[in-house]
Formats: structure tokens, C-alpha cells, sequence
């Protein structure tokens, strides 16, 4: 009867903390977030706007863009540290 009863009281303890969760949660629905693009131009204006239009497609542009920037920008970190004397692709270590 005691493990029952506090059964009841964790549940009713639960309820009324969950309870103004439920209640905001309906006017939750009318946020809309978007991005603004009033005082962007060129490139970031586009991507705000294709963020604002479909974000679908926003997540696909960046999913793509971020992989292939991280590769370009590691292809030239290489190039420039091959370039200032710095061998990446020998693996022996030259500290004696």
C-alpha cells in the first residue's frame, strides 16, 4: 500500500512539473524563425534567403559546402606547410 501510494505522489509530482510545459507548448506553434536578410547583400543574402525559402535545401547546400570547404582548406594548409618546409607525408621522426 506505501509503494503504491508513493507511486501516486511521483506521478502527481511529475504531472505539475510537466504541467507549464503543456501549456506553452500550444502557443509554441506560432513561432516562425527565419532569417533576416534586410541589411545583407551578395552571397549572405542568398543564403539567407534560401535559408528563409526552404530549409530543406539549406540543409542539403550545407551539407555539401561544409565537407568540401574543410577539404579545400586542408589542401591548401598542406600545400602552404609543404611549401615553408614542413614534411607531412613522411612519417619517420626526425627528433634525435
Amino acid at each position: 500500500m506505501r509503494n503504491r501510494f508513493s507511486k501516486v505522489v511521483r506521478l502527481a509530482a511529475v504531472g505539475l512539473l510537466l504541467a507549464p510545459v503543456t501549456a506553452l507548448a500550444e502557443e509554441a506553434s506560432a513561432i516562425v524563425i527565419v532569417a533576416d536578410t534586410r541589411q545583407l547583400t551578395g552571397l549572405r543574402a542568398w543564403w539567407g534567403a534560401l535559408y528563409n525559402e526552404s530549409h530543406l535545401y539549406f540543409a542539403l547546400l550545407t551539407i555539401m559546402a561544409v565537407p568540401l570547404a574543410g577539404a579545400l582548406l586542408g589542401t591548401l594548409a598542406d600545400w602552404l606547410m609543404g611549401h615553408v618546409g614542413i614534411d607531412l607525408k613522411s612519417r619517420a621522426l626526425r627528433e634525435s
